[in-house]
Parts: structure tokens; C-alpha cells; sequence
């Protein structure tokens, strides 16, 4: 169906852009990718860091909490997690609060989790996870004028709100969670040839097999080739979205407006790389012009456009690999732990989990950490960034109080 829906507009309007592409592939309403179907695990097409282990989210948890503390504990935290899967990861967040707090009676007015989730389908199976009831069971009534469409209570006590966009959480002191977010927005392919620099675009090929889709080449420069290219880039081939540029602005303006921190944790470079469009079906790649909306559509997050988009707002600390932020956070230490009064079958899989998010040969070097900070007077690096003999606290480990 979606095919038919691409096919028309191309002959009725011309070529397209790969961000027009790939925006109708993974969201469009009726067909995308990510709207009507669970894409995640074994039996979806990719598999993320959250679902391997909980080790993960833990961490992740205990990162947010210190760098809170850092901040003296504002009240109440919002937690703004964009694009969140199952609900794997604010799950696993989540339960590390009553862990830090067992004595905290009020966790709710502590802490707000807000969702931003464009699937319906996904935005289901978030809130069965998070509350631990069925959907119908666990959403409470609409709120008339609300800028939530969905409400939850967690199964830890905080309250879960879903958005369908970043600007509609409500503003304050915030930690901006983005993981494996960026990756999947949708980007704009430029080439070099013959020393002109010219837009990737997609058009129907009426080849003898039937119409399918190609690249060509923009014969005029376009619009977005006016705003987004540099001169001076040495590279061939360049790939851009300013769908991210806009939302880090946003992000890092909010941060610098309310306080606050983010995490951007994805696949991804400094400004080297040229080329990395690709498409993921059933865990191997996919031709991405094939068989438009069934499969994963994704491009590594050039970091170097995110550090210049949130420009002197707040300060930028990475990206480092995942392996070193793990390592720096203790996850060896935390597996020991685990292990200790795990069963042989437990035992197996989180060494297993430990291996994957860590082994440089598999998501270890392959997915960076970047975070961004309100400024402060006194220069500060953020835990997990640098190793933990290195890292300097600004305050000591403040605890909201005790209720």
C-alpha cells in the first residue's frame, strides 16, 4: 500500500527527498514502520541495549539520580524519555528509584516520567509494561485539554504521561533521555560529483521488472542543500537532519531556561563519516528502497551537528563509547553482584548481556554517549564521562527528604 502511496506522489510531484522517504516509511499513518507493529527483540527486526539487560537501564537510573543529587535534587524530576520503545528502559529507571529511596513515601511528587511516542501501538505496550496491568486497566480517564493523550500510573509510583511531541511536556527541571532516538529522524543525503554538490533524492525506476525506487541525483541545487551544507567538508558524501538540529536546540534551551541535563546514547560519529543509510529487517540489512514500510530505516547521529546545534547554551560533554561509560558507571561490579545468587541459566544470560553491550566487536565502540549539562560556574564533568578516580562531585550526595 505504501508503495502505491510513494509511486503516485513521485510521478504527480517529482523525486523525493530521502528525509520524505524515510519519514512516510517508519511514521506515516496508515503504513509506517514503527505505528501498528512491536519492532523490537527477537521477533521484531533490532534489538537495543535495554532489551539485552537490565543491567542497562539500572545504570542509566544510578546516572541520573547522581546527577541529580549534583544539582541539589529539585523537585519534582521530570524525565523526558524520546522515543521509548517498549518501555523497556523507563522501566528499568524507574525501579532503581525506590532502590536509592526505600523510605520515600511520596516517589509521585518526587518524580514525573514523560513520554514522548508517536505509535499508538507502542504507546500500549509501554503502559501495560510501566503500570503491570493490561491497557484498558491501567490508563486513567482523559483529560479534557490535557497536552498528554494518555496517562498511567507506574507500578514504582510515579506518574507516566505520553506526547505526541518534545514541546508538549510541561517545562521545569528536566532530564532529557534520548535513546536510540536520533538515529531513526529523517535525513537529508547530499553527493559530491564533478566537484558540485547535489541532493540524493528517491524517484521510480520503470524498470523491465515492474516499478521500483532508485536515487538520483538533484539537477538544481535545493532548498535544503542552501541551508544545511558547509563549505569546506572533505567529505564525498554527507548526511544531515535537521529534524535533530531542532529538537537539541529546543532541548538545550530548555536546559539552559529550567536546569537540567540530557543523555543522547545512539550509534554515531564526530563529522567523519559519508555514507550509513540502511535498513534493518528480521536482525540483518535490508536494501532501503525495497518494500517501503517493513522495515527499519536508520542512519548514524552525526554528533559534531548535534554539538553545533546546541552551541554555547549548555556545555557538551562527549560522545564516548558505551563501553567506557559502562565501565566508568561499574557495571563490572554490578554484574558480580548480579551473579552471586543468580541460577546457572541467569548466570549465562547476563554475562552474555554484559558481553554484548560491552565487547567493542559488538555494541561496546559502536554506540556513543553524549550528554549536555546546564552550565555552571565552577567547571564540572559529569559521572560516567570520565573514569570514577577522576570524576570530582560539586556536592556532596544530597537526598531529598525523607518522608
Amino acid at each position: 500500500a505504501l508503495t502505491e502511496v510513494l509511486r503516485s506522489r513521485i510521478k504527480m510531484k517529482g523525486p523525493l527527498t530521502v528525509a520524505d522517504y524515510m519519514r512516510d516509511c517508519l511514521t506515516n499513518p496508515m503504513a509506517g514502520y514503527y505505528m501498528h507493529r512491536d519492532v523490537f527483540g527477537t521477533k521484531g527486526d533490532f534489538t537495543t541495549s535495554p532489551e539485552i539487560s537490565g543491567m542497562f537501564g539500572e545504570i542509566i537510573g544510578v546516572w541520573a539520580i547522581y546527577e541529580w543529587m549534583q544539582f541539589g535534587c529539585p523537585s519534582p524530576l521530570n524525565i523526558i524519555e524520546l522515543g521509548p520503545g517498549r518501555g523497556t528502559l523507563a522501566d528499568d529507571i524507574l525501579r532503581v528509584f525506590p532502590m536509592v529511596f526505600p523510605k520515600m513515601k511520596d516517589l509521585d511528587k518526587l518524580v514525573r516520567y514523560h513520554m514522548v511516542e508517536i505509535s499508538p501501538k507502542l504507546s500500549e505496550m509501554q503502559a501495560e509494561k510501566l503500570s503491570g496491568r493490561k491497557p484498558d486497566e491501567s490508563e486513567k480517564p482523559k483529560v479534557e485539554g490535557a497536552p498528554f493523550y494518555k496517562q498511567c500510573k507506574s507500578k514504582y509510583g510515579p506518574e507516566v504521561f505520553w506526547y505526541r511531541t518534545p514541546d508538549q511536556v510541561p517545562r521545569g527541571f528536566s532530564f532529557f533521555l534520548a535513546h536510540e532516538f536520533f538515529d531513526a529522524l529523517p535525513i537529508h543525503k547530499f553527493q559530491l560529483r564533478d566537484g558540485e554538490w547535489h541532493e540524493v533524492l528517491v524517484d521510480v525506476d520503470d524498470g523491465p521488472d515492474g516499478d521500483h525506487f532508485r536515487y538520483v541525483l538533484s539537477r538544481e541545487v535545493t532548498p535544503m542543500q542552501k541551508v544545511l551544507l558547509n563549505d569546506g567538508d572533505e567529505r564525498d558524501h554527507i548526511e544531515l537532519c535537521p529534524d535533530a538540529g531542532v529538537i537539541v536546540q529546543d532541548m538545550a534551551q530548555r536546559i539552559k531556561t529550567d536546569g537540567g541535563f540530557s543523555l543522547i546514547a545512539d550509534y554515531g560519529h564526530s563529522g567523519e563519516k559519508g555514507h550509513s543509510f540502511r535498513a534493518f529487517r528480521d536482525h540483518k540489512i535490508f536494501e532501503p528502497l525495497q518494500e517501503p514500510g517493513t522495515a527499519d530505516l536508520t542512519a548514524d547521529v552525526d554528533f559534531s551537528f548535534l554539538k553545533e546545534a546546541a552551541g554555547n547554551r549548555v556545555a557538551c560533554h562527549g560522545p564516548i563509547t558505551q563501553r567506557d561509560f559502562l565501565h566508568n558507571m561499574g557495571i563490572e561490579l554490578r554484574l558480580q553482584i548480579l551473579l552471586k545468587n543468580a541460577s546457572e541459566k541467569d548466570q549465562h544470560d547476563l554475562i552474555s548481556g554484559y558481553d554484548t553491550l560491552t565487547n567493542p566487536e559488538i555494541m561496546g565502540e559502536r554506540f556513543k554517549f553524549f550528554v549536555m549539562m546546564q552550565n555552571r560556574k565552577n567547571e564540572y564533568t559529569p559521572t560516567g564521562i570520565v573514569s570514577p578516580t577522576e570524576h570530582k562531585p560539586l556536592v556532596k550526595s544530597k537526598k531529598p527528604p525523607q518522608q
